[in-house]
C-alpha cells in the first residue's frame, strides 16, 4: 500500500507551528521581493530545511497577510512536521483566499494523514470540480476511496488517472491495489509491472508484485521481489516480514526467523511480524519453551504499552444471566476454525448465550453463510484500528471476548490488550500462550494442557471435560475406500500439513520410517508444493537422508472434497512435531486413516495426543523417535487390523466426543458461565477491584515458568 502523492516533498525537521501565520514573523527588509522569497522558501521546503522555509513563508505573510501561496505552503509545512490541526487551518484559510485544484488536492492529502477519509474524498472531488483532468487528484481520490472500502469507485478514478497521464506510476499502483481487492489479480499484477517500468526504484511496487506471487505459491519469485524492495528500503520492517513469510513457505526456517526478528527489531510494536515470529518458533524443536514463552511475553509487553485498557464493573446481580460472547477471528469461513465451530454454534442454548462475531477480514463463502445466522450480530472490523475496534466491542457490552486466532493470520490480539470486555479468553486457533496478560483464560483439555504444564501460559487454563475440539463433519459425502496397501502391497504414509511443520528433525525421522518399512512411500500434499522450486527443495531434503525421490509423491493444494478423497491413497498418516496436525488429523480419521503421533512437552505438541486419545486410539501415540519408528513398522505390518480399522474409524469418530456437538456445546456454555461467575465473585470480594483469574500453579505464572521450564 502506498499513500497519495503529495505535491510537496515530505520533510523531517522540527519547527514550532502554533497555527498563527504571523507567529514570530520577522519584518521584511527594504526592497523585499515576495516572488523571489517564495521561490527560495520552496527550495528550502523541498530540501527538508523546514526552519529556513518557515521563516521565509512568515516574512512574506508579514508583508502581505493575504498571500495565499505563503499561507498554503506554511500550512503544508506544519503538516509535514506533525502539527496537522494548525496546518489544516492554514491550508483552509489559503483556499478561502484563492480556491484552486492544487490547494484542494493538498488539503485532501493532509486530511488523509489526519485519518479523515471522508474529508479527503470531499477535497479531491472539489479539486476535480475545478480541474476534471487533474490526474494526481484522480489518483489520490482512488486511494482514498479504496481506504474507505469502495474499491469499485477507486478503480474508476484510477483508470481515468492513467488514461490522462499514462506515465503516472503512483496511479498504476493505486489501480493495482483496488483491482486486487476485487480479485482481479492478473490485472493488478499488470498495473504493478507498468508502475515498475516507469519507476524501477519503487519499493512499494516490488512489494505488491511479491504479494501476488506469494498468493499464487510462487515463493521463489516472491522472495526475489521482496529482496528488490529491501535493496531500496532496507529499514522497512514490513518488507522483512513479507520476506520472512515466503522463506518460511520454502522451508528456509533459519532465514525466515532472521527476517522476522529483523522486522521486530526495526519496529518492536509490529504485531503481525511478532506474531509470525512466534508462530514460526513453535515449529522449531531447537527452540526451548523458555525462549518461546519469553518471546510471547515480549509481544504482550509491547502491545500492552500501546493500549489504554478499559475498566469494567461487575454487579452481584450479573451472576447467572444470559451472557454476550464475542468471537474475534478472520477465519469464520472455510478454514479449520470455521469447520470446528459450525456444529457447536448450532447447539448452543440461546437462553444462556448470545453470540456476536467480529470478523477481522472480509471473506464470505458457503461456511460463513452458514455461520452468520448463529450470531445476533456480525461486524466487519477489518478496517478499524485497534483503538476503534476495542471501543466498538466495549460499546457492544460484550461480557466475554474470545480470540480464535492466537498468533495466526488475521489475528487482532492488540485489541485484547485494551481489555474491551471484562473477561477474555483464547481458544481453538492457536496452541501456545498469546503472551497477553489481558487475556484471562486459555480454553484447553487435560491432554493438550496438563495441570503440571499450566505455567507455560500467561493465561489461566480452563479445561473442558473431554476434548477442547469438536469437529463438524464435511457437508459432502466422500466414501472411505479400501486399504491402499491391499492393492499396492506396500504402505503409503501421508501428511497434508503445512510444509513449515516439516522441520529437519521431522524429515530425518520420517526418512527413518521409510527406511524401516520396505517399499513404503510418502504422500505430501499442501499448498506450498504447488511451487516447483519448493518441490525440488523437498526432494533434496529427503535425499540428504538417503531417500530416493521415487518414494515421495508431492502434490499441491486441492478443493476440500478432493483433499479428503486423497486420503483414500494413504494407509497411515504421519503427524509432524513439535507442531502437530489439528484439522488434518481429524480429517484423516474421518477418512479411515489412523494418525501416528508423537508425545510432546507443550500445548502445541500435545494436540495430536488429544485428538488420538479422544478417538480411542491410544496405541497410536509414540513416546519418542525410536518408538515412533517401531510403531510405524509394527502397525504397518498388521494389514488386516489396518483394513478393519479403516472400515470402522469414521463410526468410532462420530461416536466420540470429537463429534458430539450437543455435549460439547453444554460444556462450552458451562465454561463461559463459570468464567463469568468467577469474575463477579472475585470482583465483589475485591471491593470492586478487577478480578484475577485463578491459576493452578502457585505464584505468578512467569515465576512458575522459571521453575518448570528447565
Amino acid at each position: 500500500m502506498q499513500a497519495p502523492a503529495d505535491h510537496e516533498t515530505p520533510t523531517n525537521g522540527d519547527v514550532p507551528m502554533d497555527g498563527s501565520a504571523h507567529a514570530r514573523a520577522p519584518l521584511p527588509s527594504p526592497g523585499f521581493d515576495a516572488a523571489t522569497t517564495l521561490q527560495a522558501a520552496f527550495t528550502h521546503h523541498q530540501a527538508g530545511r523546514v526552519s529556513e522555509a518557515a521563516e521565509l513563508y512568515k516574512q512574506i505573510l508579514a508583508s502581505d497577510a493575504t498571500h495565499a501561496d505563503a499561507l498554503h505552503f506554511l500550512g503544508v509545512l506544519a503538516c509535514d512536521v506533525g502539527n496537522l490541526p494548525a496546518g489544516l487551518n492554514l491550508i483552509e484559510q489559503s483556499i478561502q483566499l484563492h480556491p484552486n485544484a492544487i490547494y484542494l488536492n493538498n488539503l485532501g492529502n493532509m486530511r488523509g494523514r489526519a485519518r479523515d477519509r471522508q474529508g479527503a474524498i470531499a477535497a479531491y472531488r472539489a479539486a476535480l470540480s475545478l480541474a476534471p483532468d487533474y490526474a494526481d487528484a484522480l489518483s489520490n481520490l482512488g486511494y482514498a476511496l479504496r481506504e474507505e472500502g469502495d474499491s469499485l469507485a477507486a478503480i474508476v478514478a484510477c483508470k481515468q488517472a492513467v488514461r490522462l497521464k499514462p506515465e503516472h506510476a503512483q496511479a498504476w499502483i493505486n489501480l493495482g491495489n483496488a483491482l486486487l481487492d476485487l480479485g482481479s489479480d492478473e490485472e493488478a499484477l499488470e498495473s504493478y509491472i507498468k508502475a515498475l517500468a516507469l519507476n524501477p526504484n519503487d519499493a512499494n511496487a516490488h512489494n505488491n508484485v511479491g504479494n501476488i506471487q506469494e498468493k499464487y505459491g510462487r515463493a521463489a519469485s516472491a522472495a526475489e521481489s521482496y529482496q528488490r524492495a529491501l535493496a531500496l528500503e532496507p529499514g522497512r520492517a514490513s518488507l522483512h516480514n513479507n520476506l520472512g513469510n515466503v522463506l518460511r513457505d520454502q522451508g528456509r526456517l533459519d532465514q525466515a526467523t532472521a527476517s522476522y526478528r529483523r522486522a521486530v527489531a526495526l519496529d518492536p510494536g509490529f504485531a503481525q511480524a511478532h506474531s509470525n515470529l512466534l508462530l514460526l518458533l513453535n515449529t522449531r524443536p531447537d527452540v526451548s519453551l523458555r525462549e518461546q514463552f519469553d518471546e510471547a511475553c515480549a509481544f504482550g509487553a509491547h502491545q500492552s504499552a500501546k493500549a489504554q485498557p478499559f475498566q469494567h464493573i461487575a454487579n452481584a446481580d450479573d451472576a447467572g444471566r444470559r451472557l454476550r460472547i464475542g468471537f474475534v477471528s478472520g477465519d469464520l469461513n472455510s478454514h479449520p476454525v470455521g469447520f470446528f465451530l459450525e456444529s457447536v454454534l448450532g447447539h448452543l442454548d440461546r437462553t444462556r448465550i448470545e453470540l456476536v462475531a467480529y470478523a477481522t477480514r472480509k471473506r464470505e463463502d458457503a461456511v460463513s453463510q452458514r455461520l452468520m445466522p448463529q450470531f445476533s450480530a456480525w461486524h466487519d472490523v477489518s478496517r478499524l484500528d485497534d483503538a476503534a475496534c476495542a471501543r466498538r466491542i466495549r460499546d457492544d457490552a460484550i461480557d466475554i471476548l474470545v480470540d480464535l486466532s492466537g498468533h495466526t493470520n488475521h489475528n487482532r490480539l492488540p485489541v485484547f490488550a485494551w481489555k474491551p470486555a471484562p473477561v477474555q479468553a483464547t481458544w481453538l486457533g492457536y496452541f501456545a500462550t498469546t503472551g497477553l496478560a489481558a487475556i484471562d483464560y486459555v480454553i484447553a483439555d487435560r491432554y493438550v494442557l496438563p495441570f503440571d504444564e499450566a505455567s507455560q501460559c500467561v493465561e489461566a487454563p480452563w479445561h473442558l471435560p473431554d476434548s477442547y475440539l469438536c469437529f463438524t463433519p464435511p457437508p459432502f459425502d466422500i466414501g472411505v475406500g479400501p486399504l491402499p496397501a491391499s492393492a499396492n502391497s506396500a504402505i503409503t504414509f501421508g501428511c497434508f500439513n503445512h510444509l513449515v511443520k516439516l522441520n529437519d528433525a521431522v524429515v530425518a525421522l520420517w526418512a527413518r520410517v521409510l527406511d524401516a518399512v520396505p517399499g513404503s512411500r510418502l504422500l505430501l500434499k499442501t499448498r506450498q508444493l504447488d511451487d516447483p522450486s519448493v518441490q525440488h527443495a523437498t526432494l533434496a531434503r529427503f535425499a540428504a537422508h538417503g531417500i530416493d525421490g521415487a518414494r515421495l509423491m508431492l502434490e499441491g493444494q486441492s478443493p476440500r472434497a478432493e483433499l479428503l478423497a486423497a486420503y483414500n491413497r494413504v494407509d497411515i498418516a504421519l503427524d509432524p512435531f513439535p507442531y502437530a496436525g489439528g484439522t488434518t488429523s481429524v480429517e484423516a480419521l474421518w477418512m479411515g486413516v489412523p494418525v501416528l503421533t508423537r508425545r510432546g512437552e507443550r500445548f502445541l505438541s500435545h494436540v495430536g495426543e488429544s485428538i488420538v486419545n479422544t478417538a480411542g486410539l491410544t496405541d497410536w501415540i509414540a513416546s519418542d523417535d525410536t518408538e515412533y519408528v517401531a510403531k510405524a513398522v509394527r502397525l504397518g505390518a498388521q494389514r488386516d487390523e489396518l483394513a478393519m480399522l479403516r472400515r470402522t474409524l469414521r463410526e468410532r469418530l462420530l461416536a466420540s466426543p470429537l463429534c458430539d456437538a450437543p455435549r460439547f456445546a453444554r460444556h462450552l456454555e458451562d465454561a463461559f458461565h463459570g468464567m463469568w461467575a468467577r469474575h463477579v465473585a472475585c470482583h465483589q470480594a475485591n471491593d470492586g477491584q478487577p478480578a484475577q483469574p485463578h491459576r493452578h500453579s502457585s505464584g505468578d505464572a512467569r515465576h512458575a515458568a522459571e521453575r518448570n521450564f528447565a
